[in-house]
């Protein structure tokens, strides 16, 4: 056997979707070609972005491009920034400075999960949980989202809980959903957590995932659990914020609330532990351009109008559609009801939306709002005529 069964476990997860993005890669490259599947630019990049890259990409010191483990003066702006933004007291050596999200997530599950240990997820959601969690020799546990609204579902999150749980996953805003959750749903949630660390002896984690904390409508205030439930650690990345997911830059962050003994030990394992993982810490480039990047986002005005627009369309075409709360991602039921023989009459048309399969919802498809607005005006009149068609053969 030339693999480890944690490589073939993951590698069978990850070609749910491995094939689907190789493909749109390859797709993306037809400047006729709508494609509303991965929240990707379809304009240039925020200005301020390569100028922060250029800035400090010149040397200022014969060290300036050593070995980096955390950079102090990034820790220092993130944890200042968050602790405005979430009102708790974030300190510096709260802050792991990661390759993005995805080296967050990584460091989380090494400093909380040992091997074998199960790590409950949400269901819709990321498809690259499950892959990261089998490559890490952990196993996934699905707990199902509210059908239809698709809230957080704490009695499902209780029911996946067994004495093997060690970290249960929340993102909010969710992808692909659009969701943002409540302070309810954390207090109903930190309950459970708290009840079900007593029973099984051992004390179970809670990892928020925030990568879209700051792309919101309508007003709609943010909450982290991390204010409720003390044992909480916080993942970021401001790939999503810039839209500029090649940039790796993001960050784990310990809750202040976490007791003092073992916020302490936390501390002291993030180098280790960022090394261990695989030199997990962003280029130095990236860490020095943090003050420059912190307060960068995305036009939300010009978001909201997308949003708007294509769920307006579809919605009032009588598609089934959650208004997205946050992020970049509209969520909608396939006409027909099969979204991977829908997805295939969009594709002949040159329309390509993500299939609902992907999240391991078969009857739904989720649609990328970074396209630019040309692509989305072009594109509803397919997706109403595709809708109807389907309609007429049920």
């Amino acid at each position: 056997m030339a693999m480890s069964a944690r490589a073939k476990a993951a590698k069978a997860a990850v070609d749910v979707i491995g094939p689907y993005f190789s493909r749109m890669q390859v797709v993306a490259t037809d400047p006729e070609a709508l494609v509303f599947a991965f929240g990707n630019p379809h304009e240039m990049a925020l200005p301020a972005l390569p100028a922060a890259i250029r800035t400090h990409a010149e040397p200022r010191s014969v060290d300036w491009f050593a070995y980096k483990s955390s950079e102090r003066s990034a820790q220092e702006v993130v944890a200042a920034a968050l602790s405005g933004e979430l009102q708790m007291d974030f300190a510096p050596d709260d802050i792991a400075m990661t390759q993005g999200a995805f080296g967050a997530i990584s460091l989380a599950l090494a400093l909380f999960a040992d091997a074998g240990d199960e790590v409950v997820i949400p269901v819709p959601g990321w498809f690259c949980y499950a892959p990261m969690l089998h490559a890490a020799n952990l196993v996934p546990v699905g707990a199902e989202l509210a059908p239809v609204t698709f809230d957080l579902d704490v009695d499902a999150i209780a029911r996946a809980i067994t004495p093997r749980t060690r970290i249960v996953v929340v993102n909010s805003p969710a992808n692909p959903t659009g969701r943002v959750y409540p302070p309810s749903a954390w207090r109903a949630l930190a309950a459970v957590l708290d009840e079900a660390s007593r029973a099984h002896g051992r004390r179970i984690w809670l990892l928020s995932d925030e990568p879209y904390r700051r792309i919101r409508f309508d007003g709609i205030a943010f909450t982290s659990p991390a204010a409720f439930y003390p044992w909480t650690v916080i993942d970021y990345s401001y790939g999503k914020v810039l839209l500029a997911p090649g940039a790796r830059l993001g960050y784990l962050a310990l809750s202040p609330l976490i007791p003092a003994a073992e916020r302490d030990e936390l501390r002291g394992a993030l180098f280790s532990l960022g090394l261990a993982i695989g030199w997990g810490f962003p280029d130095a480039v990236m860490q020095y351009s943090v003050p420059d990047l912190e307060h960068l986002s995305l036009d939300l005005d010009e978001l909201t109008r997308k949003r708007d627009r294509m769920y307006g369309a579809l919605a009032g075409a009588g598609y089934e559609v959650t208004r997205p709360e946050g992020t970049f991602y509209l969520w909608g039921k396939a006409p027909g009801g099969d979204a991977q023989a829908f997805c295939d009459a969009l594709e002949e048309r040159g329309v390509y939306v993500m299939p609902g399969s992907l999240f391991e919802q078969p009857h739904h498809f989720r649609i990328s709002l970074t396209a630019t607005m040309t692509m989305i005006d072009r594109a509803i009149p397919h997706l109403i005529e595709v809708a109807a068609e389907r309609a007429s053969n049920e």
